[in-house]
């Protein structure tokens, strides 16, 4: 193991790395006591980093759990396999990996195999979680992803959602958990050029054939939008934590729906705060 890629992390990283991987935690509750974590490594920069801030967590925090350090094989090639081994003795990462066909089994799909591929892989690490006795499962998900994830649900799903920090399953007595939830994605990459570390980017042949993707265009969106709003990151993130009710046409709760008509009649009002403004709108 390199002791100065791990010191790296609380070290020249602490303030962009360290102290938000710590603060998603603590603010989440992502990882607490008696926990056993299934630490899911795909062999790229985000999953790996993620598996290093939960091992130096694990050694100096006050939170006692456990973890697995855990590499579902879909069908890589032996060269993205020996890669991701020899990161991992690189990072003192005592990982155990599995072999799975879900390569194969995804690129019989023809419609939308990434779907296919995501839920397939979705499902196998739950199940083998389950199988090492783990209560969670973590996945090395950062903060880009959540903004664009807005984004595209807004302009390509015609809906308001995010990527949650944390769900429950619903077929598995396991939680999903994101440690890196509020960590930016060039902070990872500058950690990576910094240790003079290189990782493997997807693997799949599908994906590579296809090209460009929805999350590839919301990226150069979000570019454009930086070079006249630098805060326009945390602007779309905040925008889901001070969501108004009372300001939307209609939402939904599980199964229960409903409308701004409901009780419109009715005049309910929160004080000092009415459905619509009479301020003039910035859209007009």
């Amino acid at each position: 193991m390199n002791s100065s890629i791990d010191n790296s992390i609380t070290g020249g990283f602490s303030k962009c790395i360290w102290s938000k991987f710590r603060k998603g935690i603590e603010e989440y509750k992502l990882i607490e006591n008696g926990d056993r974590i299934a630490v899911c490594i795909s062999g790229g920069k985000d999953s790996m980093l993620m598996a290093k801030c939960i091992q130096r967590l694990r050694k100096y925090s006050e939170i006692i759990f456990s973890a697995e350090y855990i590499v579902m094989d879909p069908g890589y090639a032996p060269k993205n396999r020996e890669k991701i081994i020899s990161n991992a003795e690189e990072l003192g990462l005592p990982i155990q990996i599995y072999d799975t066909r879900i390569f194969e089994s995804a690129a019989k799909e023809k419609k939308n195999p990434c779907f296919l591929c995501a839920r397939l892989r979705r499902g196998w690490l739950y199940k083998k979680a389950e199988e090492l006795g783990c209560n969670k499962i973590a996945l090395g998900h950062h903060f880009d992803d959540v903004i664009e994830t807005i984004l595209m649900g807004m302009l390509y799903g015609s809906q308001i959602q995010t990527m949650m920090p944390k769900l429950h399953s619903e077929n598995y007595k396991v939680q999903l958990i994101r440690p890196l939830y509020l960590i930016r994605e060039n902070d990872i990459i500058s950690w990576t050029e910094y240790n003079k570390l290189s990782f493997i980017q997807c693997a799949c042949q599908t994906t590579k054939a296809e090209g460009s993707s929805k999350r590839a265009e919301i990226k150069q969106l979000l570019k454009q939008l930086r070079l006249t709003n630098p805060a326009v990151d945390m602007n779309i993130f905040r925008s889901v934590e001070n969501v108004n009710l009372q300001t939307l046409i209609s939402y939904h709760r599980g199964e229960s729906s409903h409308h701004f008509l409901d009780d419109f009649d009715e005049g309910l009002s929160i004080k000092g705060t009415n459905r619509f403004s009479d301020k003039k709108a910035d859209i007009f």
